[in-house]
């Protein structure tokens, strides 16, 4: 079957060329259209190669069989009409009515296949229903008689073809029929098959409007292109975008939205018209006004055109919306009702609404938020289903979460309109959902500060009763021990006493740890700024720069060891996974404290994890009602940003 349609079409193509090679061989005065290329040579190209290109897709599909045999046979009137053109510039008149039979049949048949029987069957190769095949029977019959009746016509007084050898005089009557009738058989029967595109259009799904109205926009703009210039390269170029958009519609409907495209040509259309009129209404005033100097004319109805042009496009746009979308269709209006559920009400239930709001915009059958991490962090708006669309939450460059929109609902164009509402509201759901993440997040560093603030205490209780409790009784027992000993054995006194010594020193250490866990000396010693310059030279980053921008002195304790702790743990991560050469920490003090960690290094990994570290330095952040953020600049490396 495959080999059979590549056949056909390269027969097709082969049948065209001789069409216009012998049209070209004809001078152009006795031709019967006075071009080389012709509309039918055009259409039984298209139709035949794209025909052929579905058929090897998919060779079950019906509607390829019937564009490849349309083609085929519209390629075949080429040479007929060459023929003729040939016949009548040096052959015997004679001949004239043989080719004008088989040009009849074979245009006759063509016409069934491609312009009757193709908007009858198609998208599935069946009529809409069963009440359309009698509409099949009649159009095919009616092809049959006109042939027929065409092959026992009578030939027109005056004509250079001579009487038809094969004049019947049953046959010439219903010639007569068909063509002189005040509406064209034609028409009535193109017009009935193209209603069944509509019917089918208006019983469809939404996947299956968007594939029909691929075809009906076509056929649409040929027949404005055919009514206003027929035989025109124009003309030519839209007959061929019928067969086009049928390769699209059903190879590559989910792709390209047929909407977006009758949008815009409408508002191309309108804004024309609309700006036509103003121009030349403005030149008319103008003129009136200036008693016919018209370049002064010319130059106020370019401006007037010029300032009309973004409101028209503006309105248009909105107007257009509505039409394809309903009141869904309002970008602006989406985006201002999920602004205000924001504004309204905390994020945990303006995540439900705002879902809702995507839900209606989108006219699918569900849209869920998933928020990985975060207690309860699904919220789902109808039934999104297994084949549902995945799109990411990105908040300042962080993945937040996951947009899920299930398969689209029966309702107009949805689906191709779903891209321009996605990126109108994504970034307010993405807001949402960062606040829900920040709240969770908050919530769960509350609890774990709890728990360690408690888990502290006990430490600190169990060290000081375990540890330096026990050390300070034995010292008390040694004490007294020497003072019992002193007189009557004063060397063991001066034993006990030199050990005396030594624990106290030991019990010394073991408060400078206590201390140091509860805040670092270096602070006390050196304030902030000297602290972590220390803390930069220690570090085993070949070159660590420190920056200090305003007075850091008078800064709360906390406010301190968070900022210390901070920057201790982005120089370890630094040190341990960037592979950086430099490293630049920078302490700014405004309304808040700003420490930024910036290096040279191989950045954050695609699928990085926050681990203890990163969570510590976010942690402190959140305690003192700031924030943390890390991130790669475009330009590489890592930057910890953190707002105290």
């Amino acid at each position: 079957m495959r080999r059979l349609a590549i056949t056909l079409a390269a027969l097709a193509a082969a049948m065209v060329a001789v069409a216009m090679a012998a049209r070209f061989a004809v001078p152009a005065q006795a031709r019967v259209r006075p071009g080389v290329v012709s509309g039918d040579d055009v259409a039984g190209l298209a139709y035949s190669l794209l025909g052929a290109l579905l058929v090897v897709k998919r060779p079950r599909l019906r509607v390829g069989w019937l564009m490849l045999a349309g083609g085929f046979l519209t390629a075949m009137l080429g040479p007929a009409q060459a023929a003729f053109d040939w016949i009548s510039y040096r052959g015997d008149p004679a001949d004239l009515h043989v080719v004008l039979y088989v040009t009849n049949a074979v245009g006759a048949l063509a016409i069934l296949s491609v312009d009757l029987l193709l908007p009858l069957l198609y998208p599935d190769g069946r009529p809409p229903s069963r009440r359309w095949l009698p509409v099949a029977v009649l159009v095919s019959a009616f092809m049959v008689i006109q042939s027929v009746a065409f092959i026992g016509r009578r030939t027109p007084p005056g004509s250079r073809l001579g009487p038809n050898p094969l004049e019947t005089s049953w046959a010439a009557p219903v010639w007569d029929a068909v063509i002189a009738t005040p509406v064209n058989q034609f028409v009535i029967a193109e017009a009935l098959c193209l209603l069944s595109l509509v019917a089918r259009f208006l019983a469809a799904d939404a996947e299956r409007r968007r594939q029909i109205g691929w075809l009906l926009y076509a056929v649409a703009a040929n027949l404005l292109v055919e009514h206003w210039a027929p035989f025109s390269v124009l003309s030519m170029i839209t007959t061929a975008a019928i067969p086009a958009a049928i390769v699209v519609a059903i190879m590559r409907y989910r792709l390209y939205g047929i909407d977006t495209l009758v949008s815009r040509t409408l508002i191309a259309a309108g804004l024309v018209g609309l700006l036509s009129a103003a121009y030349f209404g403005a030149v008319t005033l103008s003129s009136l006004l200036t008693s016919g100097r018209h370049p002064i004319a010319g130059v106020a109805a370019a401006l007037i055109a010029g300032a009309c042009f973004q409101p028209l496009r503006r309105h248009l746009r909105r107007l257009l919306d509505r039409l394809f979308y309903g009141t869904a269709g309002d970008v602006r209006l989406l985006t201002e009702r999920l602004e205000r559920q924001a504004r309204s009400a905390d994020p945990a239930s303006a995540l439900p609404a705002a879902a809702e709001t995507l839900r209606e915009g989108l006219a699918v059958t569900g849209v869920a938020v998933h928020l990985p991490g975060v207690p309860g962090g699904r919220v789902e708006a109808g039934h999104v289903g297994e084949r549902c669309r995945e799109v990411p939450l990105v908040w300042h460059g962080e993945e937040v979460g996951r947009l899920l929109i299930g398969p689209p609902e029966a309702r107009r164009f949805p689906a191709a309109h779903d891209e321009r509402v996605i990126a109108a509201l994504r970034p307010g759901i993405a807001d949402i959902a960062h606040a829900v993440r920040l709240t969770a997040d908050l919530q769960r560093s509350r609890r774990r500060i709890l728990t360690t603030r408690e888990e502290e205490r006990r430490r600190l209780r169990r060290d000081l009763h375990d540890g330096l409790g026990q050390s300070l009784g034995g010292l008390a027992m040694s004490i007294n021990a020497a003072r019992l000993s002193l007189r009557s054995a004063p060397d063991a006194a001066e034993r006990l006493l030199a050990e005396l010594g030594t624990s106290m020193a030991d019990v010394t250490d073991d408060i400078k740890t206590l201390v140091y866990g509860l805040r670092p000396p270096a602070l006390d010693d050196l304030g902030l700024a000297g602290a972590v310059r220390a803390l930069a030279g220690e570090s085993a980053v070949p070159e660590v720069g420190v920056s200090v921008e305003g007075d850091l002195a008078g800064l709360p304790a906390a406010v301190e060891v968070a900022a210390y702790r901070i920057a201790q743990e982005a120089l370890t991560n630094v040190r341990r996974h960037a592979g950086a050469r430099t490293c630049q920490i920078t302490l700014r003090r405004g309304e808040r404290l700003r420490i930024v960690v910036a290096d040279d290094g191989a950045g954050l990994p695609a699928d990085v994890r926050a681990g203890v570290g990163t969570r510590s330095m976010r942690e402190r952040a959140a305690e003192l009602g700031g924030t943390c953020t890390i991130s790669s600049p475009p330009e590489g490396g890592t930057v910890v940003e953190a707002l105290l």
